[in-house]
């Protein structure tokens, strides 16, 4: 392990950290993984000017900032301009040590986001402290979400039932300031617990018109689920998604195995078509390791990657 990747995972373990304890326990992966398609198609090399070219599949994608934790900080608007550069139309925040708009009023980082022409479409944040003003801030400047990062894994099934009562409150709040409120998975969540799927019970007892979820395809494999499965069977539940690579050939037990988008095992094609017609409407880049020389160049493979796709 390099020291950059020793330092990028305990700044993940750090953030995570606000709202749980890291899940542990062994992976096991689905066989569903396959060739990624807009890597290695044949019609997404081909020229733009060629008549039969298909369309690339995304009109817009988005990023999760945390991608760039280590960058953002030092010069928030500086890396703005470089993603909005590689065509970045959306941004997802997190919530950092200067709050959800990096020492910057709500308004004011609007301001800066219309004049790069990005939009903020929501962030993650600690639901556990000062959630109305967060709410009202984010619906201020037109936000259309909070997310809740990590509640961790929960030692019974009174805790689990504790979480969902908590998520249908934030969905309440949210509802009330006009914006929406959801829940981004981890692999913890995919684990047999007494006799129970977590994350399908986390689905069947949080209120559909509060919580809508946000799907973490690197996680859902990790924890050895199908997304499609989970697309198909909870449509119109799962609004946004972190599209995010795992490395080819790994074992199954390590966690932190995140790449360059287009070059892992994920069958992203395939995934976000099914996606989208089960009503994903925001398709969001992140990405924890990285196998370029720094996290913005392995950003702009990603946007490339993104800018051809096209569905299976």
């Amino acid at each position: 392990m390099t020291k950059q990747t020793k330092i990028m995972k305990n700044n993940r373990r750090k953030f995570l950290q606000t709202a749980g304890t890291l899940a542990a326990g062994s992976l096991i992966l689905p066989q569903f993984g396959c060739k990624n398609g807009a890597s290695d198609s044949k019609t997404t090399t081909t020229s733009t000017t060629d008549a039969n070219t298909p369309k690339p599949s995304l009109d817009e994608f988005g990023i999760q900032l945390y991608t760039l934790r280590d960058d953002f900080p030092k010069d928030p608007m500086g890396v703005l301009k470089k993603i909005a550069g590689y065509g970045f139309k959306q941004i997802e925040g997190f919530e950092g040590d200067k709050g959800l708009f990096w020492g910057m009023s709500n308004t004011d980082f609007k301001k800066n986001l219309d004049d790069l022409g990005i939009k903020m479409v929501s962030s993650h944040c600690n639901i556990k402290e000062d959630f109305e003003k967060k709410a009202a801030q984010a619906a201020e400047i037109g936000m259309e979400y909070l997310v809740c990062p990590w509640v961790g894994p929960q030692k019974s099934m009174d805790d689990w039932k504790k979480v969902t009562d908590q998520f249908n409150e934030c969905g309440k709040i949210c509802k009330k300031e006009g914006i929406k409120f959801a829940y981004h998975n981890h692999a913890y969540t995919f684990k047999a617990f007494t006799g129970m799927i977590p994350h399908d019970f986390i689905m069947d007892n949080t209120d559909p018109e509060l919580v809508d979820h946000e799907m973490d395809i690197y996680w859902v494999v990790t924890g050895g689920a199908d997304p499609v499965e989970y697309l198909t069977k909870y449509s119109n539940r799962f609004r946004l998604c972190h599209v995010k690579d795992r490395l080819k050939d790994v074992a199954a037990d390590v966690r932190e195995a995140s790449c360059d988008l287009g070059t892992g095992m994920i069958d992203f094609p395939k995934i976000l078509k099914v996606a989208k017609e089960n009503g994903m409407k925001y398709f969001i880049l992140e990405q924890e390791r990285y196998d370029n020389s720094t996290p913005l160049k392995s950003v702009e493979v990603g946007a490339n990657y993104l800018k051809k796709l096209v569905f299976a």
